[in-house]
């Protein structure tokens, strides 16, 4: 492992190694792209906050921001790596909510659920993370209770397949940082049962084959990596197929863990923050090999921007490489049509993963570029006056909004460059 993606470094020594690479190597020239949506070790990710960071500015990138499930536990480091080389971020969580009247019975951009929707809260204001921590503590507490439960069928599994149980707090909830303010997911137990089935079967044709007697249907392109016995990334590569093929056999419904749409919205308003749906559209193929080929929100999409304005939604995020340029030209409609702010970025969460999104360096795509410099910009300047904010009161006009990113996306990119946030607050 990298040094610096060692979760059991502190922060403090994860940092200097940040230091310690700024005076030793060589980076690339910036790129235009940006990504807001990378998880970190406090959620489920090979990469800690200092490391994330690191990796982006290896990639070229010069604004970079995170997103743990459940989790803000991410964003003091993220906030200071990116202040040591130079760039610019966006800190804020993840999380799942009931989106209420209408779409109980609707999948919406959760695979797992129908009525529940991911969603994101970005650009937190520094002093707001504590009371969104405080906001998050009794759903991570519901999520780990629901997870264990989970693993104890999971468990069950593996006995009557005749192999070896894992154990839950030290191969899944240590795995996730809980004690440290990281949220636990179901990749945390599917890596544990990953764990624990390619130590039963064994590995390379042995595991494919163990896999096809329980059931699992190994599709031909994840054949060859799970049967390839020196795949660095097994674990990774199983548990994506396990999250696709195998989790609703032991999948619980989340209840108490899932606040309200209206209440994450209200949260994020009251902090200074962006409270965001998670655009996922109707998968064909899933990059990452953890969704099957599905629709989702498209077949109502004009319905569901109306029903995100009536619940305050302000902003929408979506992940360019995942969809097709037709989707994204309706959903950059429908964003104008009812003055959201876009913003972008791919889940980042596997070793496999580039920090890189190239879609974004077409000139189409260039408002995404600027509203993640413009959110760097609200999240930096509203930590010092919380009166600052990139949306205003209420829902922008189109031109206003494009008017605030005008303004704001210059100052993110002076504040990259270290300039003094409280001085950079008087060009507003």
């Amino acid at each position: 492992m990298n040094a610096i993606n060692d979760p059991g470094l502190s922060k403090v020594e994860r940092l200097d190694l940040v230091r310690a690479a700024v005076t030793t190597e060589t980076f690339p020239d910036w790129v235009v792209e940006s990504n807001n949506h990378i998880h970190t070790c406090y959620s489920f990710s090979p990469y800690t906050p200092a490391g994330a960071a690191l990796g982006a500015r290896r990639a070229g990138l010069r604004v970079v921001g995170s997103v743990d499930h459940d989790s803000i536990a991410a964003a003091d480091e993220m906030t200071e790596a990116t202040r040591i080389l130079g760039m610019g971020s966006v800190t804020g969580f993840e999380c799942r909510a009931f989106f209420g009247d209408g779409f109980e019975d609707r999948k919406l951009n959760n695979p797992d659920s129908k009525g529940i929707a991911y969603m994101t809260v970005q650009a937190v204001p520094a002093p707001a993370r504590p009371r969104v921590e405080a906001w998050l503590a009794p759903k991570r507490a519901a999520r780990l209770e629901r997870t264990l439960k989970m693993a104890e069928a999971a468990n069950e599994i593996l006995a009557g397949l005749g192999l070896a149980r894992f154990d839950p707090q030290a191969d899944m909830v240590d795995r996730s940082r809980y004690a440290a303010g990281g949220g636990i997911t179901e990749r945390h137990l599917l890596a544990a049962m990953a764990d624990a089935l390619i130590l039963g079967f064994g590995r390379g044709e042995a595991l494919v084959k163990g896999l096809q007697g329980m059931g699992i249907d190994v599709p031909a392109k994840l054949a060859g990596v799970l049967g390839d016995a020196d795949n660095p990334y097994l674990t990774f590569d199983l548990l994506g197929l396990l999250k696709a093929e195998y989790l609703e056999r032991i999948y619980i419904q989340p209840t108490t863990e899932c606040p309200k749409a209206t209440e994450v919205v209200a949260l994020a308003d009251s902090v200074g923050a962006i409270a965001t749906y998670a655009y996922l559209g109707d998968v064909s193929a899933s990059p990452t090999g953890d969704k099957k080929a599905e629709k989702f929100e498209d077949d109502f999409l004009d319905d569901l921007f109306v029903a995100m304005a009536d619940r305050g939604l302000r902003a929408v995020t979506y992940m360019p490489p995942r969809n097709t340029p037709e989707q994204i030209a309706r959903i950059h409609d429908l964003a104008v049509r009812h003055g959201m702010l876009e913003i972008s970025g791919v889940d980042i969460n596997t070793p496999r993963q580039q920090f890189n999104c190239p879609e974004l360096r077409d000139p189409k795509l260039a408002n995404l570029n600027e509203a993640t410099w413009a959110l760097v910009a609200h999240e930096a300047l509203a930590s010092v006056d919380p009166d600052v904010h990139l949306l205003g009161d209420g829902r922008p006009t189109p031109d206003q909004l494009a008017r605030r990113i005008a303004a704001f996306a210059p100052l993110g990119r002076q504040l990259a460059d270290g300039a003094d946030p409280s001085k950079v607050k008087e060009l507003l």
